[in-house]
């Protein structure tokens, strides 16, 4: 695994390939997590797969640029205001309160998520059974010993998911019912491809990266449990004793799936938390410096003339500001990428919020 704070941590995404086109007829899903919430890739990008640290470093140069141009072209009183102390004090002295109270309250954060890994010994052996019980219906789920490696964990049960949707289609190759073995094409073909790719993202990922759950919340199991159930009960007239426990195996694969997710996802929050953490501890103290020396240090004849037409006290100021708002930036990106998995992983299960059925 990774250490607790490593910068590369969250390198960028490759959100998709391209897969064959009869993977996504009308009851496939589609294979992406981007195609089934129809946003563009940028906005993906910036919420989901943008390394945290890089983000954070572009919202702060959006910052800088931003008020350096508006104090410039647009509010030239600006560069007079900054020649006055009273101005540079209010500035940072609520930067100052701002940074502290932030520090203050993501400490908090973190403490609320070391508590939850704190607790009795029966309450541990509780967990360590409960656990245990998982891998072992796990084991003989997947029909192999289970990995402890976490994206090699979803990845046997997306492999395991792929070779029953193949077993069944061989299955039903031989039904009289031209439609169900239509139906039974289409779908399972969409199972793989969808597990093809899955595959390929989870392969090499580490956790402590995003992209171990990023891999998982491309694949759509949600979805396929709803038709392998519908279809099941279409059809159940066509459909052997074999052929129903065929349908039951890949319905029970497709359903471990949903647990294995959340189960990460918990997981990577509790780390994306900490780390945050120990980041904005980290870059607080030099914020809380440069706050400071701007209070200190910092009057109106400091750093007189100008260049190309921009004033140097307008470029220190807003270039201090800037790296004192940088806890709040770092935050902010952290947020954005937790609030929206959780948003797109509320339900468990054959339950899909949002307006595309896919």
């Amino acid at each position: 695994m990774n250490s607790a704070v490593d910068p590369d941590e969250d390198t960028d995404i490759e959100f998709e390939t391209e897969l064959d086109p009869d993977a996504e007829a009308d009851i496939g899903t589609a294979n992406t997590m981007r195609q089934r919430a129809d946003e563009s890739r940028a906005k993906i990008w910036i919420m989901l797969g943008a390394n945290r640290l890089v983000l954070t470093g572009l919202l702060a140069l959006i910052v800088f640029v931003t008020v350096t141009l508006v104090g410039t072209e647009f509010y030239p009183a600006f560069h007079a205001d900054l020649q006055s102390e009273d101005t540079i004090e209010t500035i940072f002295s609520t930067m100052i309160g701002a940074i502290i109270t932030g520090t203050t309250l993501v400490v908090t954060i973190s403490q609320l998520v070391i508590s939850q890994e704190n607790g009795p010994l029966g309450d541990q052996h509780e967990r360590m059974s409960s656990t245990m019980n998982v891998r072992d219906y796990t084991r003989e789920l997947v029909d192999r010993p289970v990995p402890a490696d976490p994206s090699a964990f979803l990845r046997h049960i997306v492999d395991a998911s792929e070779t029953r949707a193949r077993n069944l289609r061989e299955a039903v190759a031989g039904n009289d019912n031209e439609e169900l073995k239509a139906e039974i094409d289409e779908f399972t073909t969409s199972i793989i491809g969808n597990a093809k790719q899955v595959r390929e993202q989870l392969d090499g990922a580490n956790f402590g990266s995003f992209g171990v759950l990023f891999a998982a919340l491309n694949y759509n199991y949600g979805w396929k449990i709803f038709h392998v159930e519908r279809i099941e009960y279409e059809y159940e007239e066509s459909l052997t004793d074999d052929d129903r426990e065929l349908f039951e195996g890949l319905r029970s694969t497709l359903a471990m799936f949903g647990p294995a997710r959340e189960h990460i996802k918990t997981l990577y929050f509790e780390w994306a938390l900490v780390n945050l953490s120990q980041l904005i501890l980290y870059i607080s103290v030099p914020a809380l410096i440069i706050a400071g020396a701007m209070l200190a240090f910092i009057g109106e004849s400091s750093f007189p003339g100008s260049t190309f037409g921009f004033a140097h006290i307008t470029l220190v100021v807003t270039a201090a500001f800037t790296v004192t708002l940088l806890p709040h930036l770092l935050l902010v990106s952290y947020i954005a990428r937790v609030a929206t998995v959780a948003k797109r992983t509320l339900a468990i299960g054959p339950l899909i919020l949002r307006g595309s059925q896919r």
